[in-house]
C-alpha cells in the first residue's frame, strides 16, 4: 500500500469536468462564500461560522425535500426563511442566520446549498486540510487508515480529513482519491485491465 499511495501526486482540488451550468453555479457560490469568509474573518466568528456552514450542509445533504424548497422559485421568499428558521433558530449563530435571510430575500436561496459546500471547500483550502476519499472492499484496518492519512499528509503537507467508503464490488484492494486525482489498486480493476488486454491481443 505505501508504494501506490507513493505514486499519487497531490493537487488541490478542481472544478474537474462539470457541466456549464454547473460551473457558473459553482462560481456565483464561490464569491458568496468568499464574502462570507472575509466576514466571518473581520467578526472573529470563522471557527463558529465553519460548524454552521457544516451543520447546514449535512442537514441538506439528509435532506433532498429541503433542498427542494430552497431550489423552487414559486415558493415564496417569507415560506423558505421559516422553514430555515424553524430548523436552525438557536442552532447558528446570528452572523449565519443574517447570511440566510440575505441569501433568501435577494433570490439566491437556491445556491445556498452550493455556497455553504464551497465554504467549506475554500476553508479547508486556507488551513491546508485535505480531504482524501478511500473506498475499499471492506473495512479497513486502523493501521491501514493510519497509514493512508500519514503518506497523503507527507504528499499535501496539511491535515487529512479521510472519508472512508465499503464497496464490495472492488473484491479487493483499494481507490483513493485526493482532489482530482484517483489511484486505483483494487482486484475489479485489475481483472477488467486483464480483461481488456485480452480483447485487444484477440483481435
Amino acid at each position: 500500500m505505501l508504494y501506490v499511495v507513493r505514486k499519487l501526486t497531490y493537487r488541490q482540488p478542481t472544478t474537474g469536468n462539470r457541466q456549464p451550468n454547473r460551473m457558473s453555479e459553482i462560481t456565483v457560490a464561490s464569491r458568496y462564500a468568499k464574502s462570507l469568509i472575509d466576514l466571518a474573518l473581520e467578526k472573529n466568528a470563522l471557527e463558529a461560522t465553519k460548524q454552521d456552514m457544516t451543520l447546514f450542509v449535512q442537514t441538506l445533504k439528509a435532506s433532498t425535500e429541503l433542498q427542494a424548497v430552497l431550489r423552487n422559485p414559486i415558493i415564496s421568499h417569507d415560506r423558505k426563511l421559516n422553514v430555515l428558521q424553524a430548523i436552525f433558530t438557536g442552532k447558528v449563530s446570528a452572523l449565519t442566520d443574517a447570511f440566510f435571510k440575505i441569501m433568501v430575500t435577494k433570490s439566491r436561496g437556491d445556491i445556498l446549498y452550493p455556497t455553504a459546500q464551497e465554504f467549506i471547500n475554500q476553508y479547508n483550502i486556507k488551513n491546508n486540510i485535505v480531504k482524501a476519499t478511500v473506498t475499499s472492499a471492506t473495512t479497513l484496518s486502523e493501521a491501514n487508515k493510519q497509514q493512508i492519512i500519514s503518506e497523503v499528509k507527507s504528499l499535501s503537507g496539511g491535515e487529512v480529513i479521510l472519508q472512508e467508503k465499503v464497496d464490495p464490488a472492488l473484491i479487493g484492494g483499494f481507490v483513493l482519491t485526493v482532489g482530482d486525482r484517483q489511484i486505483d489498486t483494487s482486484v475489479a480493476s485489475s481483472l477488467q485491465k486483464l480483461k481488456k488486454d485480452f480483447a485487444e491481443k484477440v483481435i
